[in-house]
């Protein structure tokens, strides 16, 4: 499990992914990891929150990419793997998630900041989702998410033409609470989080539930898995992942 490591503290536990020599990028063990924290400290009364940071300069580089040109190679089902348990603990966690972003955030390191419910991140951060750009589509129900916080127009930029977003920007638009230097996200993540745990427990979880639409979210996952999948299979996936292999060298 050293690819991801837990603390936990004055009523936080603290997710870190741990991987920082390849960005702290999520392998299909992780996921499965990941998932069994947050089902942990969800039936755990001495956990009041939820912290997830990354190890390192980078916050989380996205899926590892040979997990999905295993499985458009057909070498590994997609449906049999971790993200599904992931997906569906970090969507229904019913207690406050706080997350802290530094350096880089794409893909899945975007996609589950919308299912936390405070965000601080790093001014001179980069988010980013390039999903279309290897033949995918948006996964983690953000394709419903990311318009509702954010709007159509914005969402698509970011979907299909692969923009780039800087911390600051992150912040003005409403995927994160604050920018703020680098060196500071942690501490101020931290902070909320110990504050929040803090709280009466029941009441947090009530609002977060009344806030939101688990039925909507729930179907949106299913409606993602089914496209995802679908997409793995096509030629345009596949010459993505040869083109991406081309450049990076054999995963590790």
């Amino acid at each position: 499990m050293s690819d991801i490591s837990t603390e936990s503290a004055d009523r936080v536990l603290t997710i870190i992914l741990n991987r920082p020599a390849k960005k702290n990028a999520i392998t299909d063990a992780m996921y499965g990891h990941i998932a069994a924290a947050l089902r942990g400290a969800a039936d755990d009364p001495a956990i009041g929150a939820v912290l997830i940071r990354g190890e390192g300069a980078d916050f989380c580089a996205g899926n590892d990419i040979s997990m999905f040109a295993a499985a458009a190679a057909g070498e590994q089902d997609i449906l049999a793997s971790n993200t599904g348990p992931f997906l569906q603990a970090i969507s229904t966690f019913p207690k406050p998630l706080v997350a802290a972003v530094t350096g880089r955030a794409i893909g899945i390191g975007v996609t589950m900041l919308l299912h936390c419910d405070l965000v601080y991140v790093a001014e001179d951060a980069e988010l980013r989702t390039p999903f279309i750009d290897l033949g995918l589509v948006p996964e983690a129900a953000s394709a419903l998410t990311l318009p509702e916080r954010i709007g159509h127009v914005r969402s698509f930029a970011l979907f299909a033409l692969g923009e780039a977003l800087g911390g600051k920007e992150a912040a003005a638009i409403g995927i994160a609470n604050r920018a703020l230097p680098a060196d500071e996200v942690q501490r101020v993540a931290e902070l909320a989080a110990r504050t929040l745990a803090a709280k009466p427990l029941s009441a947090l979880v009530a609002t977060k539930a009344l806030m939101r639409n688990a039925e909507a979210i729930a179907a949106a996952l299913d409606a993602d898995q089914k496209a995802f999948v679908a997409q793995l299979k096509t030629p345009e996936a596949a010459a993505a992942f040869a083109a991406f292999a081309a450049r990076k060298g054999p995963p590790a």
